[in-house]
Order: structure tokens, then sequence, then C-alpha cells
């Protein structure tokens, strides 16, 4: 389940969509957003399935790759990804796939949102690197699926051509869409980045925690399957 309920987050200043996929594009969690009133930022296209589940279309922005919008103190800069789109038999590839960099006037974050390995990635981090942290996908992954999904292995050499920084994986805890153990991404991550010397930040689900101030990986989800599989008494 995810850690924190729709009804307990906070006021939020902005919604960040990367592609129209089912696991990143939600007609529930959309509509529930949509009633806050909240600015949504998204790839081009994306905004006809928002308008369709709510969302009030000045409250859209769509962005082509290298476009810029900023609310508030944050920017945000669509930025090119190797993936596709579609949530049905008809619509593949009639919307716009991104990564994202989102930027204030301390910090520089990368989020890749779905994607697999692209050269692309140098040239995100020339234009807009070096990044405090790289949110990367580790997740769903296969070798057969090395186009459109990184994995482990590929999100570290994305990360050494983005330019490096502080590394988090995402994409890998709340869906199980592969054949691997749900878990498998993670600890491959934290025996390669070890090897490579890459610093990990692992925070526990729905904690704040500031990445330059946490030293060496949190591994919570051994917590998670150790309760799993311990046995409960009886009420």
């Amino acid at each position: 389940s995810p850690p924190v309920p729709l009804e307990a987050l906070p006021d939020l200043d902005a919604v960040l969509v990367s592609h129209d996929h089912y696991d990143h594009l939600c007609r529930s969690t959309i509509q529930a957003l949509a009633k806050r009133r909240v600015p949504f930022i998204t790839a081009l296209g994306v905004g006809r399935h928002l308008e369709a589940f709510g969302v009030a279309p000045e409250l859209i922005t769509e962005l082509d790759w290298w476009e810029h919008h900023r609310v508030g103190p944050v920017g945000f800069t669509a930025a090119p990804s190797q993936h596709f789109s579609g949530r049905g038999l008809g619509d593949r590839n009639k919307t716009l796939w991104a990564s994202w960099v989102l930027t204030t006037d301390k910090h520089r974050l990368f989020f890749s949102g779905d994607t697999g390995l692209t050269n692309e990635f140098e040239e995100i981090g020339r234009r807009h690197g070096p990044f405090d942290l790289v949110m990367l996908e580790v997740g769903a992954f296969h070798p057969s699926w090395g186009g459109i999904h990184l994995g482990p292995e590929n999100a570290l050499k994305a990360h050494a051509m983005l330019g490096g920084g502080t590394l988090m994986p995402v994409h890998w805890g709340t869906f199980n869409l592969a054949l691997h153990a749900w878990d498998e991404p993670a600890e491959t991550l934290v025996r390669l980045a070890t090897e490579q010397q890459v610093r990990l930040f692992t925070p526990g689900l729905g904690r704040g925690l500031e990445p330059s101030r946490v030293e060496g990986v949190t591994p919570w989800w051994r917590d998670v399957g150790e309760r799993r599989l311990v046995p409960q008494p009886a009420p």
C-alpha cells in the first residue's frame, strides 16, 4: 500500500506527471487531486487525459522536450527519455513521455520517469547538471525490456552519463510489473553502487529527509520482508 493516503497529503504546490501509462497516471488519484485545484505539469498530449479526469484546463501545462515552466520558486524542464506511451489499443505513442529537471535557487534534481539507456543523458547532464539528487527508475525490469527500462546496472550507467550526484532509486517498490522479486532491484543496486562507490539515498517510505544529511543506505525493504515472513499470533 502507499505509505500516505491521498487525504493525508499536505497542500501541494504542483503535480508532475511523466507520461500516460497506468502506473504513472491513475484515474482515481487524478480525480481526487483535481478537487484540490493544484497545477499539473506534464508532457505533450497528456493534458487530454487530465481534463477527462476532471483537472481544469487552466491548471494544466504541457511541455515538449527542453521546454521550461516555473511554479513559484521551482523550475520544471521536460527532457528526453527513451520510452513509449499509450493507455489502450489505439493510442500508442499519441502522447509524449519525458524525463524531468527540477531546479531552485539552491538545488538541481533529475527525475528519469520511465526510460531505457540513451545517450541523451549526456546532453541533459551538459545542459542542466550537476545534480544534487538523481532519481532513476530501477525496477519493473527485464533484459528484453532494456530499451524502455533501465534496471540497476543501466541506472548506474545513466547516473554516470548525467554527471553523478546522489542517486535515489525509484519505480521498484509499488507495482509488481516484472518477473523479478520485488526487492531484487534495490539489493542489486546496493551491491553494484557499493562496488562503484556511488552514493545512494534510500529513505524509508513516507519519510521526509534531506539527502545531504543522510550517510549510508537505509535498507527499509529488508524489514518489510521480515515482517511478512514472521507468523503473527492469533488474536
